[in-house]
């Protein structure tokens, strides 16, 4: 028998207070299970469902299978190109959405009452923040607070607030009006980048060396529209890399110049502005945090301090400083 609107809601549903219909085998449905549900459903695959959750495969196949056993229905359709839900499990999906909201809403409102200064801190920002800049910040605040356990998720990706995915997000933001209403911003300093290159390098270009300067890029990002060569002139083709640290390193080995937030360029004793550049204007820094998140007194706690350390680095942000001190 398939499951009826009702019954679907009896199950997935969260009015408390609400009479429940009686129904066999389908009143203790498992959480966990039904985020399984929802990674296939929205990754399209098993192993798109699995990387997402950091499992392996065939406990994936296993949540599935006991959500489809407690429902009697079957919420796919294997296909080659992968899974397909079926009319009952695009059903499942909709009130699983509404019970993942519900579950997310549940834990932010606990949490934001929580007034200790222990347990996690999950925070979210680009690598180069972290690495270049803040980290010496984070180890001065676990210090701190040796209570409470800090996660630095420093990934290019963007983390949900609102899924409780991270607890604070430090991001760039070009235009405020983008922010989404649902966060809480505290403003930081604005974030300015310029061209650079090594100093043995623009010395031996000065002397006439002959070997050629290339753009060295980050292959998604290509050559930005705003950068400019100035008064050195790239010769060759581009060397590329797929990320940030290895830029940083092709531009100290000389291969020629790049473009780079002005707290990493100006702060590396190997590297200089090149010659007639100007900078570039990034974005604003924000401390993000969801609005019932940022009453936890740790997550308070952290963002006032990290806003203090921010201010005091706006002249580097800026490119108006050429060391960190």
């Amino acid at each position: 028998m398939l499951p009826t609107d009702e019954m679907l809601f009896d199950v997935l549903g969260t009015g408390f207070g609400r009479r429940t219909q009686a129904v066999p085998d389908c009143t203790m449905i498992d959480w966990d299970d039904v985020r399984y549900f929802l990674a296939v459903a929205r990754g399209g695959s098993v192993r798109a469902a699995a990387a997402h959750l950091g499992v392996n495969h065939s406990t994936v196949l296993r949540r599935v299978a006991q959500l489809e056993e407690r429902l009697g229905a079957h919420m796919f359709e294997k296909l080659p190109s992968g899974y397909r839900l079926t009319a009952v499990g695009e059903e499942v999906l909709e009130l699983a959405v509404q019970m993942e909201a519900s579950s997310h809403q549940l834990e932010t409102r606990v949490f934001g009452r929580d007034q200790s200064v222990r347990g996690l801190l999950r925070v979210t920002l680009a690598p180069p923040l972290a690495t270049h800049l803040l980290m010496p910040d984070f180890a001065d605040f676990a210090r701190l607070h040796p209570d409470i356990e800090m996660e630095i998720l420093s990934s290019g990706e963007l983390a949900n607030l609102t899924n409780r995915e991270a607890d604070v997000a430090i991001r760039v933001v070009y235009d405020r009006k983008t922010l989404p209403l649902n966060l809480h911003g505290l403003k930081g300093p604005e974030l300015f980048g310029g061209v650079y290159m090594s100093r043995d390098r623009l010395a031996a270009w000065r002397a006439g060396a002959p070997d050629p300067i290339r753009w060295i890029v980050i292959s998604i990002h290509g050559i930005p529209d705003w950068a400019r060569e100035g008064e050195v002139r790239t010769t060759g083709v581009p060397f590329r890399t797929t990320d940030a640290e290895a830029q940083i390193v092709a531009v100290r080995q000389g291969l020629g110049m790049t473009t780079l937030p002005c707290f990493v360029g100006d702060a590396d004793p190997l590297l200089v502005r090149v010659p007639g550049t100007d900078l570039h204007r990034y974005g604003t820094l924000w401390l993000l945090t969801q609005r019932e998140t940022r009453k936890t007194k740790r997550v308070r706690l952290f963002t006032e301090f990290v806003s203090r350390r921010l201010a005091a680095y706006a002249s580097l942000l800026a490119g108006l400083s050429l060391s960190r001190d």
